[in-house]
């Protein structure tokens, strides 16, 4: 290369995309109408736009000025390299790059001249057969993407020998395609908006997409929400009828004249207003929906109702309530299908917000009268069969169960019922009202929405899992902040930017005194970190896991990858803080009791607990994510991995080898018969007994921090209560525990994996550790206030807030001081209350759902197989034991199927003795999982409604493997 071309080559990848960013369309347009063409339209400063908002004359002038930059940029590359003219090529796209980056355009017309430029015969035929695909087609669209396929094609027909300029024009075409998916193009502006000497060029060049079908890809901010809803459905299966969309402002003349309408072929025409029918305003019943229209002139007449009735006071007042701004107003035109059975359905119901029942309304004939609330509809409540099946499947829609009667068909209600559990799975979860015609042959779908009043949807299948049973105050003002703190730090290392405007505070909240995880805005995080709504229960719990979007994945990739950063170097996180934080802090706690301490003392210990509980948490919540990340991805089988560094099963073979030295101290009948603390004053009395007693308190010592739930403050640990602890004990001596199995010889693999869970072991340890010493403050804090009468009972101070618990330490506060009694009485009475609650739903939607009531898909449950989630592998027949909560009398066996609400580390000893295992939540993580797997105990966690679905002395066979409960007595 030439010392000319050198030159050549740094003024076209240097001027071009300066000369291209130069935006003389947007000067021109400003300085001749005063439109600044960045904050109307679609904000893209193109040739459309100046036509569309600044005339004929503006629109030329701008032709002009972006020809002259096309013409130049080839004329440039012309004249450092005359005889090589893939260097024009090159400089049109260094030119486009310009016009795209900096002058925030396509640069469609500066590549149209230049082309025209670079080779008038290759532009001709180009233009010639584009120009007779759109006569014929009259799609921009399709007109595009016919241009940008012929100039490569063309070209090469052309000059079959010139390769380099065949791949430039190529990535031209391309480069010009994906702008084109990245910019809006003010062609779909509505034409009658445009300035009135512009209209005909706008329904020339916008040809027949004026007849906008439901088949084509619909903006909602031009169409509104219903629009393209449907139109969404339609390309996706589901049975909508045939339909097309009058945007705002737009001409109904074209529509006038396409439409097929007659007495035989009638239409119906139906609102779609921006912002109608979206996730936090359904807008329903507000606007005109006009049926059985029979002509052109009942078309034009129906179109201006609707569009009329967009003004209609009671709508006007209606978006002024919801808060949503005046925008437009979209019609939606439909061929009307004649209904024989027609009505509405949720898919969740709307009344009771919770439960599982689907609930159907119907009628013979159309479905207006349904929704008119001027006739009484039939309704009906369909319950799908929880099973082995899916829940669309053949087998799970004949065994589903109607409650309900009328003149429709059940089987075409359960058909309606299992369409709008599908949309709420389409649309991730979102409970859908639906309205639905059924002709005789086929059930169509006439509208899907969001249930506004459902929202957000929370569960406490997680929630129950990491802090369960009824919270007090004082535990939960503690632990939502760490918990929505620690995974809002986690949610924005991956969305960065995009993670402003996002209230994590809101990710828990109580209900009925139990805790729930929020469903609606867990699913939008995860979505916008690229990954599927379902992923934490799939991290947490092993359920399924969809495909993530791959281009949603490609744009979170830094976040993904800081993320992953942080998982690479959790062990040594871990112990830098370990040294650093944690066991500075567990020492300064062992040397100094809480008894020395004031209040003002004790509220300074409290927070400098919490402060470094925070760092404890974020550990306790990525440690087995990473480590079922780890194992989900090497493909580590359970078996692979030993759980002995983990406290629920240390513990246990710590307390079982006590049991084992004591055991022949102690005859066979003291075995038998001595329990808690009979046992123990009779190892008082024999020799060698106090040896035994000894190892006893080095065992409370070492293991006192745990409890039957670790997260909550408020239960006792076991070294302050012994008691439980003492008959485990006596149990063990009893029935020893069975051998756990021996751990294999590990791959390298399930090296890596078995890091993680020794991780997951010492940071439960940590966390337990610092949870009790937190208890221990707010009880030496509760002692003092009893003394002073501050307190009535032990145990008011967890009927109270942390920010309660400041105000009272910390500043002279009478009037909460003497409110405080009622205070405590009404939070003691109304954890009492929802503590007799006998069912609260795992699924409620709203934030204020009322009172749960029994639910009706147990109401004489005669389910024989329940489907769970299987977490330790193996196939045992047994006898049912409920066991709602860990209580220090409950003898079990191997003959014994445990069935709990859920399982914490406090919980292992008792697990260890059963035959089996089955939860109501929990997952493959869970410590009831953990302590089964080490013992070879089949386990099946997940049933929902266990503890009341299944009774004891019931014989049931439960397949760890494929997490199925079998009933068989």
């Amino acid at each position: 290369m030439t010392l000319n071309q050198v030159l050549g080559f740094l003024l076209i990848v240097t001027v071009c995309p300066i000369l291209g960013g130069l935006p003389l369309i947007a000067w021109i347009t400003r300085v001749l109408t005063r439109h600044n063409l960045a904050q109307v339209g679609t904000g893209n400063i193109s040739v459309s736009a100046a036509f569309y908002h600044g005339g004929n004359l503006v629109g030329v002038l701008a032709v002009l000025s972006e020809a002259g930059k096309g013409i130049a940029a080839v004329l440039l590359a012309r004249h450092f390299f005359p005889s090589e003219s893939a260097w024009e090529l090159i400089a049109l796209i260094m030119l486009v790059l310009g016009r795209y980056w900096i002058g925030k355009g396509a640069g469609t017309t500066n590549v149209t001249w230049g082309v025209l430029w670079h080779d008038p015969i290759l532009a001709l035929l180009v233009f010639l057969i584009g120009g007779i695909s759109f006569t014929i087609f009259r799609n921009p669209k399709h007109g595009k993407r016919v241009i940008l396929v012929l100039f490569p094609v063309i070209l090469a027909l052309l000059h079959p020998q010139d390769f380099s300029r065949i791949v430039i024009a190529t990535s031209l075409s391309l480069l010009l395609a994906w702008i084109y998916q990245k910019i809006p193009d003010d062609l779909d502006l509505p034409s009658g908006e445009a300035q009135a000497e512009s209209k005909k060029v706008f329904h020339f060049f916008q040809g027949d997409s004026a007849v906008i079908s439901l088949d084509t890809k619909l903006d909602r901010k031009k169409v509104g929400e219903k629009a393209a809803t449907l139109s969404q459905l339609k390309r996706s299966g589901y049975s909508v009828p045939v339909g097309w969309v009058l945007p705002p402002g737009d001409d109904p003349e074209p529509l006038l004249k396409y439409l097929p309408v007659s007495e035989s072929e009638p239409l119906v025409v139906r609102s779609s207003a921006i912002g109608e029918d979206s996730a936090q305003a359904s807008a329903a019943g507000q606007y005109q929906s006009i049926l059985q229209v029979t002509s052109s002139a009942a078309l034009l007449d129906a179109i201006n109702r609707v569009l009329e009735s967009y003004r209609n006071p009671v709508a006007a007042q209606y978006r002024r309530d919801q808060q949503l701004p005046d925008t437009a107003m979209a019609v939606l035109i439909q061929k009307q299908v004649k209904g024989v059975f027609s009505g509405v359905a949720f898919s969740r119901d709307p009344i009771s917000q919770q439960g599982e029942a689907v609930v159907v309304e119907a009628l013979p004939g159309y479905a207006t009268q349904v929704v008119s609330g001027k006739v009484t509809p039939e309704q009906y409540q369909v319950y799908f069969q929880k099973s082995g099946e899916q829940e669309d499947s053949a087998e799970s829609l004949a065994s589903s169960r109607i409650e309900g009667s009328g003149d429709v068909p059940p089987a075409l209600i359960k058909q309606v019922a299992l369409l709008a559990r599908r949309l709420e799975d389409y649309y991730q979860g979102l409970p859908q009202d639906i309205e639905w015609s059924y002709d005789g042959q086929s059930l169509w779908l006439l509208q899907a929405r969001p249930i506004t009043t459902l929202q957000p949807t929370w569960t406490r299948k997680i929630a129950a899992e990491v802090i369960p049973g009824v919270i007090r105050p004082l535990t939960w003002s503690i632990n939502r902040p760490l918990t929505c703190g620690v995974w809002g730090e986690i949610f924005t290392i991956v969305l960065g930017r995009r993670a402003r405007g996002m209230d994590f505070t809101e990710t828990a909240t109580l209900h009925y005194s139990h805790a729930y995880f929020n469903v609606t805005l867990l699913g939008e995080i995860f979505r916008r970190m690229g990954l599927p709504p379902e992923s934490l229960e799939f991290l947490t719990r092993g359920a399924k896991f969809s495909k993530p979007p791959i281009n949603t994945t490609i744009k979170n990739l830094p976040g993904l990858l800081r993320l992953l950063g942080r998982e690479w170097r959790l062990d040594q996180d871990f112990e830098a803080d370990y040294q650093t934080h944690f066991l500075p802090l567990l020492n300064q706690l062992s040397a100094r009791a809480q008894s020395e301490l004031s209040p003002v003392q004790l509220l300074e210990r409290i927070d400098s607990i919490l402060a470094v509980l925070k760092r404890a948490t974020y550990y306790s919540i990525l440690a087995p994510l990473s480590m079922s990340l780890r194992q989900g991805l090497l493909k580590i089988d359970d078996k692979e991995l030993d759980n002995s560094k983990t406290p629920e099963v240390d513990s246990m073979r710590a307390l079982a080898k006590i049991a084992t030295d004591a055991r022949h101290l102690l005859s066979h009948e003291q075995i038998i018969y001595d329990s808690g603390a009979s046992l123990f004053a009779t190892l008082a009395e024999i020799p060698d007994g106090s040896s035994i007693l000894e190892q006893f308190d080095r065992f409370l010592e070492g293991y006192g921090y745990l409890s039957e739930v670790a997260t909550d403050v408020a239960i006792p640990r076991w070294q302050e209560d012994p008691r439980a602890v003492r008959k485990l004990f006596a149990q063990f001596l009893a029935y020893p525990l069975p051998q756990s199995p021996k751990a294999r010889g590990q791959r390298w693999k399930a090296e890596v994996v078995q890091a993680r869970l020794d991780l997951k072991g010492r940071v439960t340890q940590v966390y337990s550790k610092l949870m009790a010493h937190l208890r221990w403050s707010f009880l030496a804090l509760e002692a003092r206030w009893l003394l002073s009468g501050l307190l009535v009972e032990p145990g008011d101070i967890f009927f109270l807030e942390l920010a309660e618990i400041r105000s009272l330490v910390g500043s002279d506060n009478q009037e909460l001081r003497q409110q405080l009694p009622e205070i405590v009485q009404q939070r003691r009475t109304k954890l009492a209350q929802d503590a007799q609650l006998t069912s609260v739903p795992f699924l409620v939607y709203g934030n204020n759902p009322p009172l749960p009531a029994e639910p009706k898909s147990l109401a004489g449950s005669d389910q024989r197989l329940l489907q769970g989630i299987g977490a330790s592998s193996g196939l045992v027949e047994g006898l049912v034991k409920v066991v709602k909560t860990l209580q220090s009398d409950i003898t079990i066996d191997q003959q014994t199927i445990v069935v709990v609400p859920y399982t914490d580390s406090g919980w292992a000893p008792l697990l260890a003795r059963a035959g089996g295992l089955i939860s109501e939540v929990g997952g493959r993580l869970s410590h009831g999982a953990i302590v089964a797997r080490e013992y070879g105990i089949p386990a099946v966690m997940d049933i929902n409604h266990a503890t009341d679905i299944l009774r004891d002395g019931q014989r049931v066979r439960i397949d760890g493997q494929l997490g199925t409960v079998e009933v068989l007595e």
